[in-house]
C-alpha cells in the first residue's frame, strides 16, 4: 500500500531528528538548531493538518528520548467463523479489533491479552503473531508518530462480554458482514488478513 501523505513523512523525520538531537547533544549551538527543527516540524504538521501550531508543539514536547515507533497490539478472537469486534466510543460507534498501546513492563502477549480482557470482558490466550505492520503503509488516516501494529490470533478461554470506558458493546461478525470500521485503529484489509490466518493457522507471520 502507498505510504501516508509526504508532508507527514517529512515532518515526522524532522521531529525525530530534532528529538534525538535534543536528547544527546550538549553543545548549546546544536541544541538551538534542534529546537528550530522541532519548531519547523510543528509548523509543517500544523499547516498540513489544520491544527494550531501550539497544539502540535505541545504534542511534540510531550515526547522525549531517542525516537522509536510506538507499539499497538490488536487481538483477533473467533467464535466459529465469526470475528470478535468492539464498538469504539470515541469514534462515533465504529468497530475495531480489541487492543491498544503496549504498556512498559508488558510483553506483547501480556499486552494483547490484557487489552482483550479490559475491552471485551473475555479471557483470551494469544496463539499466534499474525502480522507486524507499519501503520503508515496500511491506509489508515495520518498520524503524527510512527506506529508498529502487532496483530495476534487469540483463543477465548473464559469470561463474559462487558463494556469498558473506551469501548461499548462487543459482537461477532462474519467476513461477509463486517460493520463500519474505526479506520484509525483497523482496516478491512487487516481483518481479511486475520480471517485468512484463522482459516489456515499454518500461514507464516506477515510483516512490512
Amino acid at each position: 500500500m502507498p505510504s501516508e501523505t509526504p508532508w507527514l513523512d517529512w515532518a515526522r523525520q524532522i521531529q525525530s531528528t530534532a528529538q534525538s538531537g535534543l536528547t544527546y547533544s550538549t553543545n548549546p549551538y546544536d541544541l538551538e538548531r534542534y529546537h528550530e527543527l522541532l519548531a519547523l516540524a510543528a509548523e509543517i504538521t500544523a499547516a498540513g493538518s489544520g491544527l494550531e501550531k501550539e497544539t502540535v508543539r505541545n504534542l511534540f514536547a510531550s515526547e522525549s528520548g531517542y525516537t522509536t515507533p510506538k507499539v499497538d497490539v490488536r487481538g483477533a478472537a473467533f467464535r466459529g467463523d465469526e470475528l470478535l469486534l468492539v464498538r469504539e466510543l470515541a469514534d462515533s460507534g465504529r468497530w475495531t479489533l480489541p487492543g491498544g498501546w503496549c504498556d512498559t513492563g508488558d510483553t506483547p502477549r501480556q499486552a494483547v491479552e490484557r487489552e482483550m480482557r479490559e475491552e471485551t470482558g473475555y479471557e483470551v490466550r494469544a496463539l499466534k503473531l499474525v502480522g507486524v505492520l507499519d501503520r503508515a503503509t496500511q491506509g489508515h488516516p495520518p498520524y503524527f508518530f510512527s506506529v508498529y501494529k502487532l496483530l495476534f490470533l487469540c483463543e477465548i478461554t473464559g469470561g463474559s462480554p462487558t463494556e469498558s470506558i473506551e469501548t461499548g458493546e462487543s459482537a461477532f461478525f462474519r467476513e461477509d458482514a463486517l460493520p463500519e470500521l474505526s479506520a484509525g485503529r483497523v482496516t478491512e484489509a487487516q481483518l481479511r488478513l486475520v480471517f485468512r490466518h484463522h482459516r489456515n493457522p499454518a500461514l507464516p507471520t506477515e510483516f512490512d
